[in-house]
């Protein structure tokens, strides 16, 4: 009775499924995404938010949005904050400009508003054809480089230098040591395809800091889960909207929600390509319903206190056990509301175990550099500008503005400034004011 009933509301035969294929793919997409509720708090906990509150917006914003979209959009894709979006929101938008966490958290729900506007009209499919290709590719490999960059200065790899800005930091540190063993190991088992192999590296190198005595130990199982929960109300509806108009933060603005569109886009796409979802017209059934879910995540991130929510490649793991529909995503969100009773455990996840799973997954993003296109300088220095930037001036934002830029003036200087659309000059034209007035 009760397959009867999860076959009439997920359509699982009619997708080749069943429940028990669909429950084993969410159980193998939570183990892939698990490592965010141990690397997001860690990254706010860097710009002085509650760590206890900041791992309750993770897990609480994963699971509603995930459960939100295997219910509605019948899709088996799981959403958590962003790794990209969380190092603009904690490394660029808080330390880089010095603006307030709470600020930052106004510019998220905004986004998210800007967003869900652009997902119920046609606006969004004009914007997401006014950005050339090669920007979209550039700015994730931008990203992935400053994601990697991040890691690197965590593990105590890299370290600041003032005769070059940078340098190499002392690899005999015992916590350096631990997270180039963790390095190592998360990049063995993804090499051997094994589930789950950040949160692995992650669990194996903490408990290898354990042993050395370089971390933290728990005592007793209290110190492992606790039906204390932890509350997200530290960070709740702590946003300050009308700080974040206040600033007039475009670029910030512009860059969450691009990065948040095209970002979704191209997963739920690429996603739905690899389960074979995509009909033969290139629609996805759900793609809109999954684009509001995703927007509707931004907003409730804002209100929770965490960086937007996002769809996850790692979805892609379920599916290759056979995950079909949503009944995968809504076993992926209720594992996230499980987890809440082992949130002490992320008290004694530190840095030098965290950095790794930074390093692959910047090592993950840059993967996309095999896609751009090169070949013409008209194109290659505005992708270069974009990827180079953003790691070196701690500015995904910046990165995105070089790119644009660049690339409307090349044309207008070489007779193509018909290429460019109406889109791509003002936007252009925006970030040069906004350079312009920092």
């Amino acid at each position: 009775m009760e397959g009867n009933v999860l076959d009439r509301v997920f359509r699982l035969k009619e997708h080749g499924s069943s429940v028990k294929v669909e429950l084993m793919a969410g159980v193998t997409t939570f183990v892939s995404m698990a490592y965010i509720i141990f690397v997001n708090p860690s990254m706010l906990a860097d710009v002085g938010m509650d760590r206890e509150a900041a791992v309750a917006a993770t897990i609480w914003g994963a699971a509603l949005t995930t459960l939100f979209m295997g219910l509605w959009a019948n899709l088996p894709i799981a959403l958590a904050p962003g790794m990209g979006i969380n190092a603009f929101f904690a490394y660029t938008v808080v330390l880089g400009m010095g603006l307030p966490w709470q600020t930052a958290l106004g510019a998220v729900f905004i986004s998210g508003v800007v967003f869900f506007l652009l997902s119920v009209t046609r606006l969004r499919e004009q914007i997401i054809r006014a950005v050339p290709l090669n920007l979209k590719l550039a700015t994730s490999v931008g990203i992935g480089m400053f994601i990697a960059f991040i890691g690197l200065k965590s593990a105590g790899v890299v370290v600041p230098d003032q005769a070059t800005f940078v340098g190499m930091g002392h690899l005999g540190r015992p916590t350096t040591l631990l997270s180039l063993f963790g390095l190592l190991i998360t990049t063995v088992f993804m090499i051997l395809n094994v589930r789950g192999a950040i949160l692995l590296g992650i669990v194996i190198t903490s408990v290898a800091g354990m042993i050395t005595g370089v971390g933290p130990v728990p005592h007793g199982i209290g110190g492992v889960m606790s039906l204390d929960v932890p509350s997200f109300m530290p960070t709740f509806l702590q946003l300050d909207i009308v700080a974040a108009l206040k600033y007039g933060l475009f670029s910030v603005l512009f860059t969450m929600t691009m990065v948040d569109l095209f970002d979704t886009m191209g997963t739920i796409i690429g996603l739905s390509r690899k389960a074979g979802l995509m009909k033969a017209d290139g629609s996805i059934e759900g793609l809109n319903r999954a684009l509001v879910v995703d927007s509707c995540g931004t907003m409730l991130s804002g209100l929770l206190g965490t960086p937007a929510v996002t769809s996850y490649l790692e979805s892609s793991t379920g599916m290759a056990e056979g995950g079909r529909t949503g009944l995968t995503s809504v076993t992926v969100g209720v594992l996230f509301l499980i987890s809440l009773i082992f949130a002490p455990l992320v008290g004694i996840v530190q840095s030098y175990a965290t950095a790794p799973a930074l390093i692959v997954v910047g090592a993950l993003m840059v993967q996309e550099t095999r896609n751009i296109d090169f070949s013409n300088m008209a194109d290659a220095l505005p992708a270069f500008l974009t990827i180079i930037t953003m790691p070196l001036t701690s500015s995904i934002a910046t990165g995105f503005g070089m790119g644009f830029i660049s690339y409307v003036v090349l044309r207008l200087f070489t007779g193509r400034a018909r290429e460019v659309n109406l889109i791509m000059w003002v936007v252009s034209v925006c970030f040069v004011i906004n350079f312009a007035l920092r």
